[in-house]
């Protein structure tokens, strides 16, 4: 069975805004790494459809991007991505299937179909997640900024406190920190 990981940008005050952050080399070598490592991404609608909206233009070379960032594009059109909606079904992203059934029991067979291991990077989706008792670990990337407006990570909440162990801190050179929690609970 794979560990489900909620992976995120986020500012110091909590923001996770998609336009928030460092978008830089460093920052989408990172993420690429993490993607590497991973068996599958999971996103809700919406992230979902951010992310169509431009990736896969990038990975065809429609614009011109720096070599990290087309690096990025390339190795998410390759991925399987997975997508928790109630409103649409069709997913035409290479590779892009629809979680159907009831959420606790579908990622659990998708955490159990795939040993690397599955990404979160979608804030309100982790949240109903984390609630289920779904998510094993937490990689967040903590931006030097306060961003003074949401959405904000667990915005929602959450029943209960989430006891983490640290598993790694490392400090990017553009100011951003790398930090890998696991639940102790």
């Amino acid at each position: 069975m794979g560990l489900l990981t909620f992976t995120i940008n986020v500012t110091l005050d909590g923001c996770v805004d998609h336009q928030e952050g460092i978008s830089d080399e460093e920052t989408h070598t990172y993420f690429t790494r993490l993607l590497d490592e991973s068996g599958a991404m999971l996103w809700g609608r919406t992230t979902y459809e951010m992310m169509e909206s431009y990736w896969p233009a990038v990975a065809r070379g429609d614009f011109d991007a720096p070599p990290a960032l087309r690096e990025w594009a390339l190795k998410l059109e390759s991925k399987s991505k997975y997508v928790v909606s109630a409103t649409r079904s069709d997913f035409p992203w290479t590779n892009s299937h629809h979680i159907e059934g009831e959420l606790r029991t579908a990622v659990q067979a998708l955490k159990d179909q795939t040993p690397r291991g599955v990404l979160v990077g979608s804030g309100k989706l982790a949240t109903q997640l984390d609630r289920l008792d779904l998510i094993d670990e937490y990689k967040f990337l903590l931006h030097p900024m306060i961003a003074g407006h949401g959405p904000t990570l667990y915005q929602g909440g959450i029943p209960s406190t989430r006891r983490l162990e640290l598993i790694s801190a490392e400090p990017l050179s553009n100011g951003a920190v790398a930090m890998h929690y696991r639940r102790t609970d």
